[in-house]
Order: structure tokens, then sequence, then C-alpha cells
């Protein structure tokens, strides 16, 4: 296996974690992600250190894996559309702009679209409008409670009703449960749900978390952040380029603050022996986890 460029020696005998009066915090949310909770954090008084573990994007097979789906011999068999994520939105998104007419006719039964927290600003009127020309038929789901579960609750008894599930395929990774449980908590709940890939979710590679320890390593790094379960599996992967287990990192460095953006991820990575200290209690956005950041921090 080769190994990444740190010095290795100097980490036996690590500095004292930093304590200045803007903490720097660490986040291994994609790219795609990272300017929100980046912004977030500087205004909160953290300086921010965007150390992504993946990679999620629609990839012209996961577009073409979509468009089938997308026309109106098709969709007309489904009565709700659930997203888990805010690519599986634009995944759509790109999708449907090589259809020429919206795939939902005028007229029939309400149809749902469901999505979790923030997401659901995506779903705006031109995003109706791409799948339905009535916006009268289309009701817009938000769930109280931005997990999985909560969308299945809030969508109710399905009676053998169709639900179309944009997900992601996980690329060098495994698959974290959330998704499956979320198909098996549908198919509980009465749904007939129908898996198509719609993006991608890859690991970010062997240098993923080269900051983070170097951060670590110079007494420089707060804490750190998850947003998901898998981005967890990529630092833990990434720490192996530089022979550290997340027990070790925690032994060299235990005054490191781990959060996590609710409790899926929080359990995620408990199940991946990643100890959590503070989970957001309001996961419908990214303020939650830095309101729990900043009173660790303001009470230290």
């Amino acid at each position: 296996m080769r190994m990444s460029s740190i010095n290795m020696a100097a980490m036996h005998e690590p500095p004292a974690l930093a304590h200045s009066t803007k903490p720097m915090v660490a986040f291994t949310t994609p790219p795609n992600y990272a300017t929100r909770l980046s912004n977030l954090l500087s205004l909160n008084g953290f300086v921010p250190l965007s150390s992504p573990t993946l990679v999620v994007e629609p990839t012209p097979s996961t577009i073409s894996a979509l468009k089938p789906y997308l026309s109106p011999h098709s969709l007309r068999h489904f009565s709700a559309i659930a997203f888990t994520s805010r690519t599986s939105i634009t995944a759509l998104c790109h999708a449907i702009t090589a259809i020429e007419e919206p795939p939902l006719s005028p007229s029939g039964d309400a149809f749902t679209i469901a999505a979790l927290g923030k997401d659901s600003e995506l779903i705006d009127s031109d995003f109706v409008a791409k799948l339905c020309s009535n916006s009268n038929r289309i009701r817009i789901l938000v769930p109280p409670k931005a997990t999985p579960s909560g969308l299945v609750k809030a969508l109710g008894e399905g009676i053998g009703r169709r639900v179309l599930c944009p997900i992601p395929v996980v690329v060098g990774l495994e698959e974290p449960p959330v998704v499956p449980d979320f198909l098996r908590e549908l198919e509980s709940n009465g749904w007939v749900p129908v898996r198509v890939n719609a993006y991608e979710t890859r690991w970010a590679g062997e240098e993923c978390a080269k900051e983070v320890v170097q951060r670590l390593e110079e007494g420089e790094l707060d804490a750190i952040v998850f947003t998901s379960t898998a981005e967890v599996e990529g630092l833990l992967k990434g720490l192996k380029q530089f022979r550290l287990d997340w027990k070790t990192v925690k032994q060299r460095w235990p005054e490191l603050v781990v959060a996590a953006h609710g409790p899926v991820t929080a359990a995620g990575a408990e199940r991946l022996g990643v100890g959590v200290e503070l989970v957001s209690d309001r996961f419908d956005s990214f303020e939650g986890v830095v309101k729990a950041l900043g009173l660790k921090f303001n009470s230290s």
C-alpha cells in the first residue's frame, strides 16, 4: 500500500489541540454540499476546513438510468417520487431536461413529491412544471422529521401504490444501511418502491484524509463534522493510508470533538466504531449541527 507523505515520526508526540477564539472544524461533506456548511461555520465564529471524503454526483450512466422512468408511459404508473437527498433531486432535473413534454398528464389523481428539509427548496415551480403542466395535481410533502423514516411516515399507507426512489449507487465503499432500510420501511407501509440508481456516491481517494491528519499533527484541529455515514467510512479508509485507525486517532488527540448531522449519521458512525459527542437536534439543515458546536465551544 502506498503511504502518503506525512511525517510519521512526528505523529507520535502530537501537540494538544488548539483552543483559539476561532476553533477549526473539519467537515467531510461532499463538495456540492460543502459551501453551505462552510459559510455557516464561518458566520458562527469557526474556521472551516473542507475535507471531503466522498464525491456525490450524477453521471451520464445514472442520468440514462433515470430517463426511462420519466416518460408518460412509465411515470403514470407511479403515485409518488421520494427524494432522500438533494443530489437525487438534481439528478432528476438533469434527466428531465431531455424530455420534450411533461411526463405527467394534467388530469388524474394527486401525485406526491416528497423531500427532506432544505432539500425541498429545489422543488420550485419550474421543477413542478417540468413534471406536470397542472401544478394543482402535484402535492409537495416535507416531513416534520427530516429522516428517511420520517419521510415514510409522512407518505402514509401505500396500499399497493408505486413510489419512484432515485437513490445513489455506492462505488468504492460499503453501501450504508440507510437506503436499504428506507426501501424496506416503504414496503412495510404498503408501498411498492422502485429503486433507480440516480447518482454515484464514491470514495474521494487515498488523499482524502491528508489535511485532517496534517491539522491534527499541527495541533490546529478542534472538531470534525460528519454529515452522512458514507463520509465516516470514507475517512476511515483514508486514515489507513497513514497507518491510522479511529482508536489511535482518539488516543493521540482525545480532545477532538466529533459531531454528527442528525441521529441517522450518528448511528452509522457508531456502527463503524466512531464515537459521536454531539448530535444536532435540528437536522433539516446544517444549522442544527453548527448550533450544537457553538454551544459546546462557548461553554468550554
